[in-house]
């Protein structure tokens, strides 16, 4: 009887012991509470190096979710389209997130794609090395029923960091977490419609490599951790 008490005794402490650390371990600062305000609309340029905002939008940018959802999500969301002189067009959409909690994470195109019906035909992880800096990217190839053929580049920011999802997006989330900082976060993706996926990444590199130094300091460390 006595040993069955110091057993409940000792699972109560420990118990008890979890929900205390449990409590101080559980990030309740917002970091964008301690920044400048990021404004989207305001911040991407309009026109920059050979790029231009074509109103026309030719193409249309793929947001594989629902409306809902995606409020539910993101706390802003810019979509556009640029052309170049030769009237080689890219689409960009940059889906922002203050909160980067579990329940709020960034939906990854190679996920969100094959939900709208594309097909993921390659996914290879690796470096775009740029002027500025390198980041952390996606390559994907996707199809929509072999007509619309649409490579894409992205990558995702946690804070001010770049990371290629997964265990690294994990990770850097745990260290914000560690100080009782909840981060921000965002998924910036670049795509055409382009059969030739070579030549279409080679333009999207060169699109990202003319946005990043037409960007603040302050915007382009949040955009691509640069």
């Amino acid at each position: 009887m006595k040993k069955n008490l110091v057993l409940a005794l000792v699972v109560a402490i420990l118990m008890t012991s979890a929900a205390a650390i449990a409590t101080v371990m559980t990030p309740t600062h917002k970091i964008v509470d301690s920044l400048p305000r990021l404004d989207l609309e305001a911040s991407i340029p309009k026109q920059f190096g050979d790029w231009r905002l074509d109103d026309r939008g030719s193409g249309g940018v793929v947001n594989p979710q629902q409306t809902e959802l995606l409020n539910k999500l993101y706390s802003q969301i810019l979509s556009r389209t640029y052309v170049n002189a030769q009237g080689y067009r890219v689409m960009l959409s940059i889906a922002y997130g203050e909160d980067q909690r579990d329940g709020n994470q960034l939906h990854y195109p190679e996920v969100c794609y094959p939900a709208q019906g594309f097909q993921l035909s390659s996914k290879v992880a690796g470096v775009l090395s740029t002027p500025m800096g390198n980041i952390p990217v996606k390559r994907l190839e996707t199809n929509l029923s072999q007509q619309r053929y649409e490579p894409i580049i992205y990558w995702t920011t946690v804070g001010d960091k770049a990371v290629t999802g997964g265990t690294a997006k994990k990770i850097a989330e745990m260290r914000y977490g560690l100080r009782g900082e909840i981060p921000d976060g965002l998924l910036f993706r670049v795509s055409s419609i382009d059969r030739d996926s070579t030549a279409a990444f080679a333009l999207q590199e060169q699109f990202i490599e003319a946005l990043l130094p037409a960007l603040s300091a302050e915007v382009r460390s949040r955009v691509a951790g640069l």
